[in-house]
């Protein structure tokens, strides 16, 4: 399962980064997902954290 982050709604809380920074960085103010990171989506942690994003902008397809 593929996990992104939608730049046009992340404000930047560094939520992601916190819970779970083996798969979530920031870069420029903004949350994003580490290189080799993008097939993570199944993990129960990354999928918590898409939950529990202040502004939604964590998107897991697949």
């Amino acid at each position: 399962m593929k996990v992104s982050i939608d730049p046009e709604l992340c404000y930047g809380s560094n939520d992601c980064a916190y819970r779970v920074p083996a798969v979530f960085t920031v870069s420029d103010g903004l949350g994003a997902v580490l290189p080799g990171q993008e097939g993570a989506g199944a993990d129960p942690s990354v999928r918590d954290a898409a939950e529990k994003c202040p502004s939604q902008a964590i998107r897991i397809e697949g």
